[in-house]
């Protein structure tokens, strides 16, 4: 075979790779190599799937990798560091953007790809799936006219989704938004939207200085990293703009404890942060093979709410650990079906911990109170937790009892 059509073969072989991961929905490839030879796996909503391999692949595995980090545009020499890269591409009607990673292992080099649609997408606050207590809530929140709202959760957990469709519901003809981003996923009509570049010094808290002498209404400030971009985002919260950014962390009340280990003054993050929204992505039951069971009480995992959920969860919830199996109470399960890959899921939605600040949670935050200590006053008061709004979505019939243990810790 001539070195054209070897390089044909590769290039074909990428591209269709490529084809499948977004076929199948995926939000990120992950190709490995140890003692076997390549792997191929894709995370699907949420959960890495092996995927087959075919001989052609296993035999050109190394040109295939240097055939993405040309793509790249990352040296394909170097293959004892760490690189990063991008590029763009469009199936179809589709583009998209691929955030590329490489790493050395043992074995060789392994790479991961972050799939992200450039198009303009459509975002409702109506389909993220919050409880409408706390839909009602976070509404009326993203409306008021200054302060600071954060979303804090990890990687993949739909937090730049939320922000979008909170974008989306107070982007007016009579309202500015500027937003700085790293990268840019989605376009927002109507919102001036720029991609950090930190090669030129292109940062978060660079921009934000900038940003604050274009008379903004509304900045979306990415991901707070450090204490320069805290400071300076605090500092457009307090000044007359309302303020969205995202944070890294485990829970709702875990925000105040980072921000105040970054070295912000605990009267600016009190006074300051109006409202703090952490999120998980539970995968959906596929509604072609879900199943209905009814569960005895004591098959309820330990920790299961009794009496937290409010209004008519709340009493299905009571209904099902009264009544067991032998009145009828029913959940549902995975099973699994050609439709869902034989997993018993498809797609995914969101559960939500929304915490809004009070006087005492006020109080523990200006004293530096642990994050443990914020969220107990926080359920005290009547915030539903990230297991709590899980067990909604149970007994809404929207998840299973083992999809909110793999996502969620014991509160």
């Amino acid at each position: 075979m001539s070195q054209e059509s070897k390089e044909s073969d590769v290039v074909r072989l990428v591209n269709r790779i490529i084809v499948d991961a977004i076929e199948a929905r995926s939000s990120d490839i992950h190709i490995e190599i140890d003692e076997q030879g390549i792997s191929l796996r894709f995370r699907i909503d949420g959960v890495l799937q092996p995927q087959p391999l075919s001989s052609e692949i296993r035999q050109v595995h190394q040109q295939i990798i240097n055939r993405f980090k040309l793509l790249a545009e990352l040296d394909i020499a170097e293959r004892r560091l760490p690189q990063d890269g991008r590029f763009a591409m469009k199936i179809g009607e589709t583009d998209v953007d691929v955030r590329m990673s490489s790493i050395p292992t043992l074995y060789g080099e392994g790479i991961v790809m972050r799939i992200l649609n450039k198009g303009t997408a459509s975002f409702s606050m109506r389909k993220l799936g919050m409880s409408p207590e706390v839909n009602e809530k976070f509404s009326e929140i993203i409306r008021l006219p200054h302060g600071l709202i954060l979303i804090t959760g990890p990687t993949g957990s739909g937090k730049t989704t939320t922000l979008y469709s909170a974008l989306a519901a107070i982007n007016k003809p009579g309202v500015k938004i500027l937003t700085a981003e790293d990268p840019v996923e989605y376009r927002l009509p109507g919102a001036s939207q720029i991609q950090i570049n930190e090669k030129i010094n292109l940062t978060f808290p660079t921009l934000l200085r900038r940003f604050l002498r274009h008379d903004p209404d509304v900045v979306f400030v990415g991901e707070i990293r450090d204490l320069e971009t805290a400071e300076v985002t605090i500092q457009a919260a307090g000044t007359g703009h309302l303020v969205f950014s995202t944070m890294h962390t485990n829970d709702a009340a875990g925000a105040y404890a980072r921000l105040l280990s970054q070295g912000v003054e605990p009267f600016f993050v009190s006074h300051c942060v109006d409202a703090v929204l952490a999120q998980r992505l539970v995968r959906n039951l596929c509604p072609q093979c879900k199943q209905a069971y009814s569960p005895k009480a004591d098959e309820l995992p330990a920790g299961f709410p009794k009496d937290t959920l409010l209004g008519a969860d709340n009493a299905a919830l009571q209904g099902i650990l009264k009544r067991g199996a032998a009145n009828g109470g029913q959940i549902f399960r995975a099973v699994g079906c050609p439709q869902c890959r034989k997993t018993g899921y498809q797609g995914r939605s969101g559960i939500y911990e929304l915490l809004t600040p009070s006087s005492r949670i006020l109080e523990l935050v200006e004293r530096r109170a642990k994050a443990l200590d914020i969220k107990q006053t926080a359920v005290e008061e009547g915030m539903a937790t990230l297991r709590m709004d899980g067990w909604r979505k149970v007994i809404a019939g929207d998840t299973s009892v083992e999809e909110i243990l793999r996502v969620t810790k014991k509160d």
